[in-house]
């Protein structure tokens, strides 16, 4: 027993004192037998505090075996996709789900069980099988088991009844299914598509081919047309730019297409892949996807430290100053002077050069200012202790890339033994090749016995091969397609030398490797990420033969180098960044997430975020932002932007510290970019069975639904049914009080009171 309004133990002590005191102050005068006195002071003392007992509402808690008093909650989905017409018949999949809920479910349990239907698709709500209509935007199983949970929160549930076609649009409906009551899942719709074309992904490349060329990769697919060829529509911000048509090599086999794009300077691009309706087709609102690639970013700043001149810095330097988004410092180690100090010769923008005076940014601050670093045959010495700490925090902290070349850099008196050493992607040891498996394609991984290569035959050693994931790498691209940049690499000059080196780490990849003595393979490239940035080696010496033994309208040498460099510079953002995560659609609410930090990308605190929104339609609102959860430390921040448009969506971050603004940062995010609702009309089955079996039920077929009464009625002992009895609000209670009052207005009659 316990009570709906308990006093703690100490206001109670004090009820009964004072419960006591009233029953003895009420008989104390009056002229009675010792005895008598007694009886009456126990009797008023009794009625008293039962009477208090019963203000307080004694509660009884115990188990409850009727299985009348379970929930069972049937959710039905009200999402768009609902509305397909592929039931026998030509019926949509909502009238299917209401004639089943009618005809078969409801019939069978509601005799047994307290039924509630309940409709969900942008959200959960009550329904009647009347009302169920498939208009909302999106299915979001996980919101709806999450609001199950809360709604009979202190009830039994004794299962959920879940009848959808399983185009779940939260991407979390199984992760929440675990904590929900039994889910029995019921798919409506048909596992076999009918004629449909759908365009099912488009995704630009991460780096640049050269100035301004970006890859979008499409992949399509067509169902109940055979083999008829598929074509692709390109338009750029809705005006048509490239067509292609894409023969599949069966009946629903994935096509896949590469398309080549400009994106526009000073504002994002919407770059859209459409494919035109087939007649009859099942589902046309899936025949486009859309991607929003952002402006060219500002232009990325690179060190190159060299130590000791050379051709290759030469070379190097020409090709990455003609690259107009790359502005190029750098220090070359000359000598020593007089007094034996080094001595260098720096070319650097007048505001960086004052710090490179010593060869190496003094400090964090100016170190932080690059993007990029080369180190090209470099002694570990050159640098302070400081500086390499600097160094690996420049990677791993602020983002930034770290690209090391040069003999020097590896060798006795080289970075080996250096903090830098993990930060780099291949074991700074003399391997000579060792760790990697090579097979006739050139794929190289980390671990076990080299195997040969095939004799380097006429192509002769410290020639180029690219591995299988140099081939998808964007370093390595040197024409459009695979077999085009084969050619390119084939057709480069041999390197004069190779630094024979280490495996790769884990994690790391090897992206081309050159033939030693004997054909035994060595690392050439390899590339990894460490923190926040990346890293890449390149053990060759002397890749400016790429650019004076080939023709001069073979731009290779250049191109690898600059894609190397954009690739290295990229992930490096600014102190203030802001990002937002792709994919959205109208109805969700979008979490924008802001870094604020220092020059030296050291947390900002004591600051304030404001956001400002500006929908697709020109209206704007500014939002605060608040610490990001999600994240923790101090520097991360969070608004969370309601969508309602479709449309690109513009985003600026203005951070201060008292009146002083500390930065700003901007981006872009394209809301409704593809109908994911709408996304492969065949019902999932699979995705349906994986949610039931994670919260413990099933996934039933609909000649199986008369098991569904007994499965429910199992789970009520596991629905911990607990049910709360009150204990005044009885006629005994009502009994106990009027037997007290009885008893004593008797006995004060005989003993002569009134």
């Amino acid at each position: 027993m316990s009570f709906a309004h308990p006093l703690p133990w100490w206001a109670f002590a004090l009820v009964i004192a004072g419960s006591g005191l009233v029953a003895w102050l009420a008989y104390n005068r009056r002229t009675l037998a010792p005895g008598r006195r007694a009886a009456l002071v126990t009797i008023r003392f009794v009625i008293l505090l039962t009477l208090v007992v019963f203000l307080l509402r004694p509660v009884a808690r115990g188990p409850d075996a009727d299985s009348r008093h379970a929930v069972v909650a049937v959710l039905v989905d009200t999402s768009r996709s609902m509305s397909i017409e592929d039931a026998p018949g030509g019926g949509r999949r909502i009238e299917r789900a209401r004639r089943m809920l009618v005809d078969r479910l409801l019939p069978l349990i509601e005799s047994q069980f307290e039924v509630q239907v309940l409709g969900f698709g942008d959200a959960l709500a009550p329904a009647t099988p009347d009302s169920l209509s498939a208009t909302a935007r999106r299915s979001d199983i996980e919101g709806a088991l999450a609001a199950v949970r809360e709604r009979y929160r202190g009830r039994a549930v004794a299962g959920v009844v879940l009848l959808s076609d399983g185009g779940d649009t939260s991407g979390a409906g199984e992760r929440a299914a675990e904590s929900a009551p039994p889910v029995y899942a019921i798919g409506v719709g048909s596992p076999v598509a009918g004629r449909d074309r759908e365009v099912l992904g488009v995704t630009a490349a991460e780096a640049i081919l050269d100035d301004s060329r970006v890859d979008l990769a499409v992949s399509a697919v067509a169902h109940g047309l055979a083999t008829a060829p598929i074509e692709l529509r390109l338009l750029e911000n809705g005006r048509p730019i490239d067509v292609r048509r894409v023969t599949p090599a069966a009946e629903g086999a994935p096509v896949r297409e590469v398309f080549q794009v400009s994106p526009r300077r000073g504002a994002p691009t919407v770059y859209t892949v459409e494919t035109p309706a087939a007649s009859g087709e099942l589902v046309p609102e899936n025949n486009a996807r859309s991607v929003l690639l952002q402006p060219p970013s500002r232009t990325r700043r690179v060190l190159l430290v060299e130590g000791a001149p050379g051709f290759e810095h030469s070379f190097l330097k020409r090709a990455w100053a003609s690259d107009p988004g790359l502005e190029i410092d750098s220090v070359v180690r000359q000598g020593r002077n007089e007094q034996g100090a080094d001595t260098f010769y720096i070319q650097a923008a007048k505001s960086r050069s004052d710090s490179l005076s010593a060869g190496y940014p003094a400090t964090r601050e100016s170190l932080f200012r690059y993007d990029a670093l080369v180190l090209a045959n470099v002694e570990g010495h050159q640098f302070s202790r400081a500086g390499l700490e600097a160094t690996r925090s420049f990677v791993s902290e602020r983002g930034g890339g770290l690209l090391v070349l040069g003999a020097r850099s590896f060798l006795r008196l080289g970075l080996a033994g250096t903090t830098l050493e993990d930060v780099l992607p291949l074991e700074l040891k003399s391997g000579g090749g060792e760790a990697l498996e090579v097979d006739a394609r050139g794929a190289a991984a980390s671990g076990g016995r080299a195997e040969v290569l095939p004799a380097a035959g006429p192509r002769g050693v410290n020639r180029v091969t690219l591995t299988a994931a140099g081939e998808a790498h964007p370093v390595m691209q040197l024409a459009a397609g695979t077999d085009d940049t084969h050619k390119r690499w084939d057709a480069v000059p041999p390197l004069a030398a190779i630094t024979p080196l280490g495996g790769p780490r884990p994690g790391a990849s090897v992206l081309a490797v050159a033939s030693g003595p004997g054909g035994t393979p060595r690392a050439l490239v390899a590339v990894q990420r460490f923190g926040e940035g990346r890293s890449m080696v390149f053990t060759g010496e002397a890749s400016w033969r790429w650019r004076m033994l080939l023709p001069s309208t073979d731009r290779s040498y250049d191109t690898f180098w600059r894609q190397a460099i954009r690739w290295l510079a990229l992930p490096a953002g600014d102190p203030i960044q802001m990002s937002a995560a792709p994919g959205a659609v109208p109805g969700d609410v979008l979490p924008v997430r802001v870094i604020a930090r220092d020059a030296a990308f050291e947390p900002l605190s004591n600051v304030t975020v404001d956001v400002r929104v500006t929908a697709p339609d020109g209206r704007t609102e500014t939002l605060r932002a608040g610490p990001d959860p999600s994240r923790g430390g101090a520097g991360h921040h969070v608004a969370n932007v309601r969508l309602t448009q479709a449309g690109v969506l513009r985003l600026t971050a203005e951070v201060r510290q008292g009146w002083t603004v500390a930065g700003t940062a901007s981006t872009s995010v394209l809301v409704g970019g593809a109908d994911l609702e709408m996304a492969d009309p065949r019902v999932n089955e699979a995705f349906l069975g994986r949610v039931a079996a994670a919260s413990g039920g099933r996934l039933l077929s609909q000649d199986r639904l008369v098991d569904l009464p007994g499965m429910l009625r199992a789970g009520v002992s596991g629905a911990a049914m607990t049910v709360q009895r009150d204990l005044w609000h009885t006629g005994w209670s009502f009994g106990v009080i009027l037997v007290l009052l009885a008893g004593e207005w008797i006995l004060r009659r005989r003993w002569g009171l009134r």
